[in-house]
């Protein structure tokens, strides 16, 4: 299947489900092993280490409430991006920065944290993703004149450009008063599936539909679907290398949360599922065979396992406050949509930043419900912490970063700048501030080049 920015027909595909054939499949294999453990609800809040070498986590078995201390030789972090961080996002309510601030906490950078992908199409209200395979089957994008506007920004790939173009192109469409005004308020532009025709749209995209008449009451073969951008992936993650290994001895990334730079500044559509089956084999090796080289563990550092529970106990779950941090996260997440979303400047970027730190600063670290079992409301404020931290860095990377590259588009700062810019962005946890710093760029067989289509 044709996917956006491709130069020929590469996405293996299985209707508009892969995702969920692929989970099927690793789950199911799974089973086949004795020696593979499921954790189930747990909630990991720590990294625990030497300075050197992995040493252990720290959990949460949310079934009891009680807090304990894991053993192990070797971590692979494998939990996804940070979507959640937007208010308009097609990631599950789960997908909080959970992984990305415990990697941050431990003292390793998180990378390029300013490259947000924004999906051309998600469907009004709710911000559920249509798949670019609606478009890759021959869907067409529509302003309110009826125009195939696409042809006026990439007259050669039209729908099928890289989706930062396209998702700068829609917003461009918006801002001219050229787009639709959906039943929210919200602006908009729309997806034709209409001349496709209901036979193939039941046979290969039944997804898409059903999703359409459950969430917007449309059928699109009868009629375009309400769209506009959402946030949908992160292009930055925890600072790996090419195989995935981080900056502690012992531990891996795999997937969405890793910046091995596969994806640069700007992923193609389906390279994220080429990512988890490619880095999940590397990494899994390779965790495997440093635990059967036998070296033995260094001693495990129980005095951070004792400031762990201090932190999320006596700062969170015993903390006390009158404001509501169910309210604070979603302000924090407009927020995050209003200021750093697809076109961005200093003044915006800036403006976010502030009013993100003056949120922080609000008595939201509290706990009302005192349960033991199941208590989300304790990991709802944990995930919170999490998103204040890795916000910042996304809008402090953002506002370094003086130039357009990729999915980062500034409006203030148009072109891409690589004389000062065609570098990576390191973040590094400090108290007061994330401190940033530089990291050359691989460049190998392809040279930086202006994108066209």
């Amino acid at each position: 299947r044709n996917f956006g920015g491709y130069s020929f027909a590469r996405a293996t595909y299985a209707q508009d489900k892969v995702g969920f054939y692929e989970m099927q499949t690793l789950y199911d294999t799974c089973q086949k092993f004795d020696n593979i453990e499921f954790y189930n609800e747990w909630f990991v809040t720590s990294i625990i280490h030497d300075g050197q070498r992995f040493c252990g986590i720290t959990a949460i078995e949310l079934s009891s409430g009680n807090f304990y201390s894991f053993k192990a030789k070797a971590l692979i972090i494998a939990t996804g991006g940070a979507g959640r961080l937007y208010s308009f996002s097609t990631y599950a309510l789960a997908s909080t920065p959970d992984g990305l601030d415990m990697a941050f906490r431990a003292g390793m950078a998180l990378k390029d944290m300013e490259f947000v992908q924004f999906h051309p199409t998600g469907i009004l209200p709710s911000g559920i993703l249509i798949t670019e395979g609606a478009r890759g089957e021959g869907g067409y994008l529509l302003n309110k004149d009826g125009e195939r506007f696409m042809k006026r920004y990439a007259p050669s790939k039209l729908e099928l450009a890289s989706r930062d173009v396209v998702s700068r192109a829609m917003m461009t469409e918006i801002s001219e008063g050229r787009g639709f005004k959906h039943e929210t308020g919200v602006d908009c532009l729309k997806l034709d599936l209409r001349h496709l025709g209901k036979e193939l749209i039941i046979r290969k995209l039944p997804a898409i539909r059903e999703i359409s008449l459950k969430f917007s009451g449309v059928d699109p073969s009868n009629e375009p679907i309400d769209v506009r951008p959402v946030c949908h992936y992160m292009m930055g993650g925890i600072h790996t290398n090419i195989d995935g290994a981080t900056e502690i001895q012992g531990v891996w990334a795999a997937g969405e949360v890793a910046c091995n730079s596969v994806h640069g500044a700007n992923r193609l559509g389906a390279n994220s599922t080429a990512e988890c089956l490619v880095w999940g084999k590397i990494t899994g090796e390779l965790a495997a065979n440093y635990i059967l080289d036998g070296k033995p563990p260094p001693p495990f550092p129980l005095h951070l396992v004792a400031t762990e529970e201090k932190r999320i106990y006596d700062g969170i779950f015993r903390g006390t406050g009158s404001v509501n941090p169910y309210e604070v996260r979603q302000e924090l997440s407009e927020i995050m949509n209003e200021k750093a979303y697809v076109f961005r400047n200093e003044r915006d970027l800036a403006e976010g930043l502030k009013k993100v730190r003056e949120l922080r600063q609000k008595s939201w670290k509290h706990v009302d419900d005192k349960a033991n079992e199941y208590n989300t409301n304790f990991t709802n404020v944990m995930e919170l912490d999490s998103m204040f931290r890795v916000a910042e860095v996304i809008l402090v990377g953002a506002i370094e970063r003086k130039e357009s590259r990729g999915a980062h588009a500034r409006t203030d700062y148009p072109d891409r700048d690589d004389k000062n810019f065609l570098h990576h962005t390191l973040a590094y946890y400090d108290t007061k501030e994330p401190i940033l710093k530089t990291h050359p760029v691989t460049i190998t067989k392809y040279k930086p080049v202006e994108r066209k289509y």
